[in-house]
């Protein structure tokens, strides 16, 4: 499952609709909104996140979310370290090999410290 996928089934549950009846009201097959629910395509195009921002009457705040949420959602990654320290070649290599074996706790824990330092490199 992406961010994108968990955001859009949440919206689809507040709204009591099935996938059906959402990927008929955008114009999409039911077999690729379930796909993209279920993090088995990468992320959606920038028209089809406006589509689903008016079929849930999304406000501009909320909408700018979704598009971050749907950016950030392709379930195949690829991290091009080249130019970089050989740390951050390890750092790339380490998470790719070890991801699967983290839990939910530890993968909280390393995106709030992600945050921290990004937050505090802005402040420099």
């Amino acid at each position: 499952m992406t961010p994108f996928g968990t955001k859009m089934r949440d919206l689809r549950a507040k709204k009591g609709v099935t996938q059906k009846e959402m990927a008929i009201a955008l114009g999409i097959s039911p077999a690729y909104l379930s796909a993209l629910e279920h993090g088995r395509r990468g992320a959606p195009s920038w028209p089809l996140v406006q589509k689903i921002v008016g079929y849930f009457n999304i406000i501009w705040d909320e909408a700018e979310e979704l598009q971050r949420v749907a950016e950030s959602s392709h379930p195949r990654v690829v991290v091009d370290t080249t130019g970089l320290s050989a740390s951050a070649t390890l750092l790339a290599n380490r998470l790719s090999s070890q991801i699967a074996g983290l839990d939910e706790d530890d993968i909280r824990d390393l995106l709030r410290q992600l945050a921290e330092m990004q937050e505090r490199g802005r402040r420099r």
